[in-house]
C-alpha cells in the first residue's frame, strides 16, 4: 500500500507530506484549499499527463513522491528492480518531476525511468475514481470492460480466443482483397516473366560461359599475331638457323666458369646456377615451340563464338550484368511465376479459409456472449445488493448483453460482412458480438433505464461505488482513491456511502476526497487541507487530525462555521455512530 505522499510546489500546495495507512483515509478542507491536488499528485505518480499549469506560481518545478510498502507486493518490487530501481527495507519510492516549462521526469526506486514505465509499474497499485469516471461509466465500452473484469478468467480466455479468430479473419480478408485487386497486374507480371524465361531457355547459358567465350574469342581473333610472337620467342631462346640465342649464350657462360671451378669454389657455384638456367631455358623453349604449333586460325569457330557471345550479351542487357546474374534472375523468376500462376488456386484457398474462420469467429463470439450473459446476472445481483446498503433499497440494476442483429447482407462474402448464426446475421467487432448496457430501476415499479437517463447525480455516484465494490472482489487493487464520488449525495444516503467505504476499507486501503461530514466520520484517518495566505500567494498544507480536531472539522463541514455547540454535538454523534464500522476501530 501507499505509506506516504510528499508534494512540493504543486498547485496551491507549497510543501506537504501526507502519511497514509491501512483502512479509510479522508481528505477534507475548504473549497479551493487544494483537496483535488492530492488526486492530481497521484495521477502524476501513475504516469498521467504532466501539465505545467499545475506547477505552483513562481516555482521552477513540482515534485511528487510516493512511498510504497512492497511486503505484500513481490511482483511490483521485482518489476522495479527489472527497471533498474531498488527496493530498500521493503519500500520503493516513486517520484515525478514536472518543470515549469512542461518537461517531465519519472523515477522508480531511485532510477530514472520513462514515464510509460512508471505508468506500467504503478497501474496495479491504485485505482482512481472521480466524477469523470461516472461519465465514463455511461459509455457502452466502459460498461463492457467492467463486466469482463468482473467475469474473470473464463471470459478473459474466451475473449482471447475470439480476438485471435478476429485477427486471423481480418488478415485473411485483407490478403484476399489484395490478391483479387491485383489479379490483372499479376497476370501482366506473369506474362513478362514467361517471356524472359523463354528467352533465357532458348539460349541456355552455362555458368561462367560469358567469361570463357570472351577469352576464346580474343585468342581466335589474334591467332596470327600470337603465332608470330611465339615463333620469335622460340627463335630468341633456341635458334634453328645458327643465329645467336639465349640458350647458346647461357651454355657458353656456363662452360667458361666451369673451366675455372678448380681455382675458386665460388666460380663453381656460379657455373652450377647457370646449368640450372640452361635447363630452364631449354624447357621454356620447348613449351614455346609447342604453343606455337597449337595456334590455329579457325574462322568458323571464331564466328560461332562471336555469335554465341552476342546472344549472351542480349540476355545480360535485360536480366543481369553477367551470365551468372541472368541465371539467378531466372531461378527467382521461376519461383515467382509459380506463385503468380497459382493466383486462382490461392483465391479459392483464401475464400475457403475465410469461410472457416468466419464460422470459428461466430462460435467464439456466441460462447463469449453466453459467458458474458451469465456474468452479467451475477454482477447485476452484486451491485443491486450493494445499492441496498447504500440507501437505495428499492433500486435494481440489470445488465443487458445483446447481440446486434442486422439484415442479410447483399454480399455475404464482402470484407467485414456480418456473421451468420443459424438464421440470424450478427454484426461483429474486435470486442465481440455484444453490446453491454447497464440499466437502473431506481424505484419499485419503475422500468429499467440506461444509467445516463435513469439515475440522478447522487444515484450515479452510488452506482459507481457499488460497481467498484463488486469489482474489488474479483480484481483486487491495494489502494482505491475516490475523488468526491459522493457529489449529489446527502442525508441518510451519505451515511450509507460512508459506511460502505468503511467496509471496503476492511480489505483495502481507501483514500477519499469528500465534502460530506457523514462520509468523513467513518474515516480511520482524517487529513485536512488548510489554506493560508501571506497576502500575495495562497499556500496549503496537509495535517492529520486528532479526535478533538476531527470534531471541530466535522462541525465546520456541518454548519459552515466553527464554535457552534449544536454542530459540535452533531459531529460527536456522527463519530459515535460511525465508530463500530471503522476498519481500525
Amino acid at each position: 500500500m501507499l505509506e506516504e505522499i510528499r508534494i512540493t510546489s504543486l498547485g496551491v500546495i507549497d510543501s506537504s507530506t501526507i502519511e497514509l495507512g491501512p483502512g479509510l483515509t479522508v481528505i477534507t478542507g475548504e473549497t479551493g484549499a487544494g483537496k483535488t491536488m492530492i488526486v492530481t499528485a497521484l495521477g502524476l505518480l501513475l504516469g498521467g499527463r504532466a501539465d505545467s499549469g499545475a506547477v505552483r506560481s513562481g516555482a521552477r518545478g513540482a515534485r511528487v513522491e510516493g512511498v510504497v510498502d512492497t511486503r505484500s507486493l513481490p511482483a511490483f518490487a521485482a518489476a522495479v528492480e527489472d527497471a533498474g530501481g531498488l527496493a530498500e527495507d521493503d519500500r520503493v519510492v516513486l517520484a515525478r518531476n514536472v518543470s515549469a516549462e512542461g518537461r517531465s521526469r519519472a523515477f522508480a526506486g531511485g532510477a530514472a525511468v520513462p514515464v510509460s514505465t512508471l505508468a506500467s509499474l504503478a497501474e496495479p497499485l491504485v485505482a482512481v475514481h472521480g466524477q469523470s469516471d461516472q461519465h465514463r461509466l455511461l459509455q457502452p465500452r466502459a460498461q463492457r470492460d467492467a463486466l469482463d473484469r468482473f467475469a474473470g478468467g473464463d471470459v478473459a480466455a474466451l475473449a482471447a480466443t475470439y480476438a485471435t479468430a478476429f485477427e486471423r479473419l481480418t488478415a485473411t480478408e485483407r490478403e484476399l482483397a489484395e490478391v483479387i485487386a491485383t489479379a490483372r497486374d499479376r497476370a501482366r507480371e506473369a506474362d513478362l516473366l514467361r517471356f524472359g524465361l523463354g528467352e533465357i531457355e532458348a539460349v541456355s547459358p552455362e555458368p561462367g560461359e560469358d567469361a570463357t567465350l570472351a577469352a576464346e574469342e580474343s585468342r581466335l581473333g589474334f591467332a596470327d599475331t600470337l603465332r608470330t610472337a611465339a615463333e620469335q620467342a622460340r627463335e630468341a631462346l633456341s635458334s634453328e638457323h645458327g643465329d645467336p640465342d639465349a640458350l647458346a649464350a647461357t651454355s657458353a657462360a656456363r662452360t667458361a666458369l666451369d673451366g675455372v671451378r678448380d681455382h675458386d669454389p665460388e666460380a663453381g657455384e656460379l657455373a652450377d646456377r647457370l646449368a640450372e638456367v640452361t635447363y630452364l631455358l631449354s624447357d621454356v623453349a620447348a613449351d614455346v615451340a609447342s604453343y606455337a604449333t597449337r595456334i590455329d586460325t579457325d574462322p568458323a569457330r571464331l564466328a560461332t563464338v562471336s555469335e554465341r557471345r552476342a546472344a549472351l550479351t542480349a540476355l545480360t542487357r535485360k536480366y543481369g550484368a553477367s551470365v551468372d546474374e541472368v541465371l539467378a534472375w531466372a531461378e527467382t523468376s521461376a519461383r515467382r511465376l509459380l506463385e503468380l500462376d497459382g493466383t486462382d488456386e490461392r483465391i479459392d484457398a483464401l475464400r475457403a479459409q475465410r469461410q472457416e474462420l468466419r464460422a470459428d469467429l461466430a462460435r467464439a463470439g456466441l460462447a463469449l456472449s453466453k459467458a458474458r450473459s451469465a456474468a452479467a446476472q451475477r454482477l447485476a445481483d452484486a451491485v443491486t445488493e450493494e445499492l441496498t446498503l447504500l440507501a437505495m433499497p428499492h433500486a435494481r440494476l440489470s445488465i443487458e448483453v445483446r447481440q446486434l442483429e442486422v439484415a442479410a447482407p447483399a454480399d455475404p462474402d464482402a470484407p467485414g460482412a456480418p456473421l451468420q448464426a443459424g438464421r440470424r446475421w450478427l454484426r461483429f467487432a474486435p470486442s465481440g458480438l455484444d453490446e453491454v448496457e447497464f440499466l437502473l430501476a431506481a424505484n419499485t415499479g419503475s422500468d429499467p433505464r440506461p444509467l445516463g437517463k435513469g439515475a440522478s447525480g447522487g444515484e450515479l455516484s452510488r452506482v459507481m461505488l457499488a460497481v467498484e465494490v463488486a469489482l474489488a472482489g474479483t480484481s483486487p487493487v491495494p489502494t482505491f482513491v475516490f475523488d468526491e464520488v459522493d457529489a449529489g449525495v446527502g442525508g441518510t444516503a451519505a451515511v450509507e456511502v460512508g459506511r460502505r467505504l468503511a467496509r471496503l476499507a476492511l480489505g483495502a486501503q481507501v483514500l477519499v476526497v469528500t465534502h460530506l461530514p457523514q462520509v468523513a466520520a467513518y474515516a480511520d484517518r482524517h487529513v485536512v487541507v488548510e489554506k493560508s495566505s501571506d497576502g500575495t500567494v495562497t499556500s496549503s498544507g496537509l495535517s492529520v487530525l486528532s479526535e478533538e480536531q476531527r470534531v471541530a472539522e466535522l462541525s465546520r463541514m456541518l454548519a459552515g462555521l466553527t464554535g457552534s455547540d449544536t454542530a459540535l454535538a452533531h459531529a460527536r454523534e456522527l463519530l459515535e455512530v460511525a465508530q463500530p464500522a471503522r476498519a481500525l476501530g
